[in-house]
């Protein structure tokens, strides 16, 4: 019935007890034994999300995700909050590009009920037709309230022209038009395509024993039947688009920019360098844009750099908030310090700094049965296998500046880059030319 094996890294690290098993219907149950702690944190992953939805459902993952909370054959939506919340349990919920995730925290005396609860909501919603309809409001104004986010407005825009045509590019939530259109018969076909054993992770971290874990999770979940053994098929990686687009609204007292560049997918050998180089661009207040932008010249309250890998492609983008008048000055600060990454080798000090502060981020972003929960499924997911923190220390100590140098001729190419502005811009144009770097 249940397989189980141990999991080795490849550098064995004595912090981490990591175990896998993969039960007779397929679901892959992973765990991690932290004794020294008090609480369990489990999560049911989805291994699809809003890239893998067509054109005409788009946002039917996030609508599902909702909807699973509205009832069960057993329990009613107040129901299940009033039990969730007598056991202390922190439920939540989100829907990525490339993944969906509920997950509870709890007490380890308040596992099984936890269990009970996640099990229920998962296998037995019952998608009421009324409720459907309830929850269809309640998205349509979500997307009413993110429209008026101006931080997420500029995102989204940047990431529909950037990635245009390809669902990728495409919004979580989904648009007014094809949220308006789901019906039940469209939910429960979507859940039962995706919701499969086979497609899922059962990912746990914090006091636990794994066996004893594996047999209550196979004890509510062996019944979910196991489905095709066909892996789902992903769409194909998107081409980019490297375009200018200004978007026009005299009722936003700031102009939102975001520059961006394709950068590599998220198992690329090269991801550690990408992180550094993100580092020291604009992911802290010691980055090149937040002093030369913010300290030195006062021209933005919040500048910075992100980077957004996937499966097969990734982006590297700057967001500023900024007035129309000083957007030509940021736009020209911001491309100088891309041209500076391309023509200097970055000084050892200011690499050294950035490792630091990324090794630290990486190993505080472990402290949490939460955090080391999704750091299982995650890796699970992107690289079948485990990375010690020994492991990504090492990585992460390998990189030199001329990597960096390189990586940073290799990425920002003036014809790739991508520019998107929206807010009170008056008559302010952009042209290419000033995007060379």
């Amino acid at each position: 019935m249940i397989e189980t094996a141990p999991v080795l890294p490849a550098t064995p690290s004595p912090a981490r007890s990591i175990r896998r098993t993969r039960l007779s219907n397929g679901l892959l149950v992973l765990t991690e034994s932290i004794p020294q702690i008090r609480s369990v944190s489990m999560g049911v992953w989805i291994a699809s999300g809003s890239r893998d939805e067509s054109l005409d459902l788009n946002g039917i993952s996030h609508f599902v995700e909702h909807m699973v909370f509205k009832g069960t054959t057993s329990r009613s939506a107040q129901q299940f909050a009033r039990e969730a919340d007598s056991i202390g349990g922190n439920f939540d919920a989100f829907t990525g590009k490339e993944t969906i995730c509920f997950n509870i925290k709890v007490l380890d005396e308040n596992v099984a009920p936890a269990l009970d609860l996640l099990a229920d909501l998962l296998l037995h919603p019952t998608f009421a037709p009324e409720d459907i309809t309830r929850e269809q409001g309640v998205i349509l104004e979500e997307i009413k309230m993110d429209e008026d986010n101006p931080d997420y407005l500029v995102h989204e825009t940047f990431t529909q022209n950037f990635w245009k045509g390809h669902a990728l590019g495409r919004p979580i939530l989904g648009t007014v038009k094809t949220v308006s259109a789901f019906t039940r018969p469209t939910v429960l076909d979507y859940y039962a395509d995706r919701f499969t054993p086979r497609n899922m992770i059962f990912s746990a971290a914090g006091h636990l024993h794994h066996d004893a874990f594996v047999a209550q999770v196979a004890e509510r979940f062996s019944g979910l039947a196991a489905g095709s053994d066909a892996p789902l098929v992903h769409v194909p990686a998107p081409a980019t688009h490297p375009n200018i687009t200004l978007k026009r609204k005299k009722s936003l007292e700031q102009v939102q920019l975001c520059l961006g560049v394709p950068a590599p997918p998220v198992d690329s050998p090269a991801r550690y360098a990408v992180y550094l180089l993100n580092t020291m661009l604009g992911g802290g207040m010691s980055s090149r844009l937040f002093q030369t932008i913010r300290e030195e010249r006062g021209l933005a309250y919040s500048i910075y750099s992100e980077t957004s890998p996937f499966r097969d492609t990734g982006a590297l983008s700057i967001y500023a908030g900024t007035s129309a008048e000083k957007t030509p000055e940021v736009l020209r600060l911001t491309i100088e310090e891309l041209r500076r990454l391309k023509e200097d080798t970055v000084p050892e000090a200011e690499l050294k700094r950035a490792k630091d502060q990324l090794k630290s981020n990486i190993v505080l972003g472990l402290e949490s049965s939460s955090s080391r929960m999704s750091n299982l499924a995650r890796q699970q997911m992107y690289f079948g296998r485990f990375f010690s923190v020994d492991e990504i220390v090492t990585e992460v100590e390998s990189v030199v500046p001329a990597g960096i140098q390189a990586l940073a001729q290799q990425l920002f190419r003036p014809e790739a880059i991508a520019l998107t502005l929206v807010g009170n811009l008056g008559d302010l144009t952009i042209d290419r030319a000033a995007l060379a770097c």
